[in-house]
């Protein structure tokens, strides 16, 4: 595939380039999705949006109910295709690469977490963990996943199913998963969206610590305020356009 050179919006370095930083491991410009119905007129979800990411750092993505968030999350993460625009991950364009190879990109340099948590129900929590590396063909790296279980306090469960924990030990599973994995870019769907305050604020003290290695990059959809203010940056949707983006500290969710 040639490599496309993309070319940031001023109103994108505007914003986002106000300080030295390193260069952004996803960008999304002009990223569009219209969906059209059997009947009835198409839908816009996302218009002409403009998004940027970077290492070190976790993005908050807000907004309403119905505002496009999610599908923006998921376009930028390559898990749904988008009708115009473009996505670029670690400087790779992912618009046109052919699904198998889109697949092993993801399975090679991203990771996913989300309310759902994605485990699989027959497994263990040690099978869970191990899943990725069976993917992928690789080795499993036992004595640094028993390191990384003690980490979240899951080192004495796991030989257990995944469907005898609470709800905060199923997500600090997928997690465990996650983060044994060492993806560059962690995309996050409301994450703490299931769990209690209390298992919410571990799961951010977990994602922030990933956020605090300078190659990594954690981008998630939140509903919460007290979650957002956890972030570094936060990116508002509003009717599937960019309405505000900017520091923690100088937005209201």
């Amino acid at each position: 595939m040639e490599t496309q050179q993309i070319v940031l919006d001023p109103k994108i370095t505007d914003i986002f380039q106000q300080q030295a930083r390193p260069e952004p491991s996803v960008i999304a410009v002009g990223l569009s999705k219209v969906v059209s119905p059997r009947k009835g007129d198409s839908v816009t979800i996302l218009s002409d949006v403009d998004f940027c990411a970077y290492p070190g750092q976790i993005t908050a993505i807000v907004g309403p109910s119905g505002s496009g968030k999610s599908t923006l999350l998921y376009c930028l993460a390559g898990l749904e295709t988008f009708t115009d625009g473009s996505v670029s991950l670690l400087g790779t364009p992912i618009k046109g690469m052919k699904p198998t190879k889109l697949t092993k990109f993801r399975r090679n340099h991203l990771g996913f977490v989300f309310q759902s948590y994605n485990l699989v129900a027959s497994m263990s929590v040690e099978e869970n963990i191990a899943l990725p590396f069976t993917l992928r063909g690789a080795r499993f790296p036992r004595k640094q996943a028993e390191s990384m279980l003690d980490y979240f306090g899951l080192l004495k469960q796991r030989k257990t199913n995944v469907t005898e924990l609470s709800g905060g030990e199923q997500q600090r599973v997928a997690l465990a998963r996650v983060l044994l994995a060492s993806p560059d870019i962690i995309f996050a769907d409301e994450p703490t969206g299931a769990l209690d305050q209390e298992n919410g604020r571990k799961v951010m003290g977990i994602l922030r610590d990933i956020a605090q290695n300078p190659e990594k990059t954690v981008v998630l959809v939140t509903h919460s305020a007290e979650v957002a203010e956890k972030c570094d940056r936060v990116v508002e949707v509003r009717d599937g356009r960019i309405s505000q983006a900017s520091a923690q500290n100088e937005v209201t969710v």
